[in-house]
């Protein structure tokens, strides 16, 4: 399917074209079912339009590389795009949607790698290489086309460890391939489960500095260390009921928070006793309702299915457009958080 195509498809159906952030892809990245999603073939279809010397210096796992003819991007045949949940383009280091000063022909004289160093490149404005594909990607998909905004350069920056030379996945790698805890607050707070608070490369990669354990289980990080663990034994029951401890959680990730310490927040499977808990979390740092937070703004991370025990449920019943709020001022960093229930 040639960009040439474009002209015979519905205009009504058209998608849209929006900014994806670095911290969104890493969650699309890491999302699970019964294993990781990047094994469902209509679940990411993620392109790279930079050259080829630059894609096979190094790309985002599972990126495949839009290829031209003629100076036009071909439309990658191996994709159903109608069918795709998340269509995410990226180049080197695009931040906006809008035109830019860009080199004539730039792409072109790359993949010919073509000396022209001494000589003078005629130069207009121009959208960047992710936002001029993503521009023909909107005709063929149903949702939305995403260009990662900061392109590779910024991802790459923040998530080393995705970067690959890797060109074919197999099915059963990409069922293999182990998930990354989820990002909550960009490079500060994560939610995961047990095997991933275990995992030392994951630990190393993200530099966990602290965790927040709500299960019965152990791990061999920070053992005996009151400033590094909080240990929070709780059955995973329907029964079980976070509230009462949702004042110590959120102190103990904001202390961190100050001392700049990255934080994971984990279960055993991560679905429940910890989302409730991040979920609290994120209501206190941003003094938001639990009707604001999770409908208005959604997730940082979408989750599919994840259920949320009963503690949540008590804080429904909290008066719409009141919040729980902590007594000191956020300007004080000696205050002590302490969760109160406003006046009607």
């Amino acid at each position: 399917m040639a960009p040439g195509d474009v002209q015979d498809r519905d205009p009504s159906r058209m998608a849209d074209l929006l900014f994806c952030e670095p911290t969104e892809l890493y969650n699309i990245l890491n999302q699970v079912s019964k294993l990781s999603r990047l094994a469902e073939p209509n679940y990411l279809c993620l392109l790279d339009v930079r050259s080829k010397r630059q894609y096979d210096e190094s790309h985002v796992i599972t990126a495949l590389r839009v290829k031209k003819r003629d100076h036009q991007y071909l439309i990658p045949e191996s994709v159903d795009l109608e069918c795709v949940r998340y269509c995410i383009v990226y180049d080197s280091n695009t931040s906006s949607l809008e035109l830019c000063i860009r080199r004539q022909l730039e792409e072109e004289e790359e993949e010919e790698e073509v000396e022209r160093e001494d000589k003078e490149e005629d130069t207009e404005l121009l959208p960047g290489p992710a936002v001029e594909f993503g521009q023909i990607l909107i005709h063929f998909t149903r949702q939305p086309v995403y260009v990662l905004r900061g392109g590779y350069e910024c991802f790459s920056g923040m998530y080393h460890f995705f970067r690959t030379q890797k060109i074919i996945w197999m099915p059963q790698e990409l069922d293999a391939f182990q998930p990354y805890p989820v990002e909550i607050l960009p490079g500060r707070v994560y939610l995961g489960k047990i095997s991933q608070a275990c995992n030392a490369k994951m630990h190393k990669d993200l530099k966990i500095k602290a965790h927040v354990n709500i299960s019965m289980e152990t791990t061999p990080y920070f053992i005996g260390n009151a400033d590094k663990l909080l240990h929070i034994k709780l059955e995973d029951s329907p029964d079980t009921l976070l509230f009462d401890y949702f004042r110590h959680i959120c102190h103990f990730i904001e202390l961190h928070l100050r001392l700049h310490s990255v934080v994971l927040v984990f279960s055993t499977r991560g679905i429940s006793r910890s989302v409730a808990a991040v979920v609290a979390l994120l209501m206190h740092y941003n003094e938001e309702t639990l009707k604001s937070r999770v409908p208005a703004r959604g997730w940082s991370c979408p989750p599919e299915k994840m259920s949320l025990p009963s503690s949540v449920d008590r804080i429904k019943t909290i008066p719409h457009g009141q919040t729980l709020r902590p007594t000191y001022s956020r300007q004080s960093l000696m205050g002590t958080p302490f969760w109160v229930t406003p006046e009607p």
